[in-house]
């Protein structure tokens, strides 16, 4: 028998090894594939339907039309259980229909997105952070889904599973578990019209007799306040907002690393009102607060808690 010498173990190692790869790196590949179909369908798919939103105890129903033509996105999302609400964006600009039936607010060039719009444009920019797998399938509102799952490869987000559907890609179904397995937050349609445009005179704005509020205005380029948010997070939004029972106005900043997303909260420390002390939870959302400098700084969001104690402690008065 030939004797095989160190480097022709070493090379077969390596080669063995590249083999034992390849079903691996075609896994992610696959997986990027379907990220990238979710992306554009939530975008460019008309589709209309209604999906159940739990988060925490808190369960909503809502319905959502999503219609594509040549001035670009519409999208209406109705809350149909509690107090009356309706949203509807006309590209970026979001308008958010109070309850009172007399007053608007509207946001403008923000990044907000409504479910099955979660992703960013370019999903591998998330792989940094996350490992994108292949599961298997399952039927989500009559439809033959292609699930996959998004692992956080750090202690700053958490996973994200997704059920896309086969023949579109359109998102049909999220789920966010935190560490310990639990569900923080779960999108599912149980019913949903896929490629049938709905009609554009669902979409009319109609402002008669309403009052409009800016929900914010731009932050100015020089930023008072200095934040590190984790790894992979980054400001996209800042504005500063009046907000109801509060005295003076609130600068709210936005972080997210495109899939995962936390807020802060600056403003003047109250001393005559009840403030919040370190971490506390309000349902699925965390919520982390501290004061500098005679200011109250409040970091939550779906996230972490190390995500929002490192962000939180970070804020410094500049």
């Amino acid at each position: 028998m030939r004797t095989v010498n160190v480097w022709q173990r070493k090379w077969l190692a390596i080669a063995f090894a590249g083999l034992v790869a390849l079903p691996g790196v075609a896994q992610a590949d696959a997986a990027l594939e379907w990220l990238n179909r979710a992306a554009v369908a939530a975008k460019q798919q008309n589709f209309s339907g209604v999906y159940v939103y739990h988060h925490g105890e808190h369960v909503e129903v809502q319905r959502v039309l999503h219609r594509v033509d040549a001035t670009g996105e519409q999208e209406k999302v109705e809350v149909m259980d509690g107090s009356p609400r309706q949203f509807l964006r006309v590209n970026s600009d979001v308008f958010c229909y109070l309850p009172d039936g007399k007053h608007v607010r509207l946001e403008r060039n923000t990044s907000r997105r409504f479910f099955p719009a979660l992703l960013p444009a370019q999903p591998a920019a998330l792989l940094g952070y996350y490992e994108a797998k292949l599961g298997g399938s399952e039927r989500v509102a009559g439809r033959a889904c292609q699930i996959v799952t998004l692992e956080p490869r750090d202690g700053y987000r958490y996973a994200t599973t997704l059920w896309l559907d086969k023949r579109t890609g359109l998102p049909l179904k999220s789920r966010v578990v935190n560490h310990n397995g639990g569900v923080v937050s779960m999108f599912v349609f149980s019913e949903i019209q896929i490629g049938k445009a709905p009609d554009a005179s669902l979409f009319r704005n109609d402002l008669t007799g309403k009052r409009v509020m800016n929900a914010g205005v731009d932050m100015p380029v020089d930023v008072a306040w200095s934040v590190k948010p984790p790894p992979g997070y980054e400001r996209v939004q800042g504005a500063v907002r009046s907000l109801p029972g509060k005295k003076a106005p609130v600068t709210h900043l936005v972080y997210s690393d495109g899939l995962s997303v936390l807020s802060m909260f600056v403003e003047p420390a109250d001393l005559q009102a009840e403030r919040l002390h370190g971490l506390s939870a309000e349902g699925a959302i965390g919520i982390y607060a501290r004061e500098v400098d005679g200011y109250t700084v409040t970091t939550l969001g779906e996230v972490p808690n190390l995500a929002l104690i490192e962000t939180g402690n970070s804020a410094k008065k500049q």
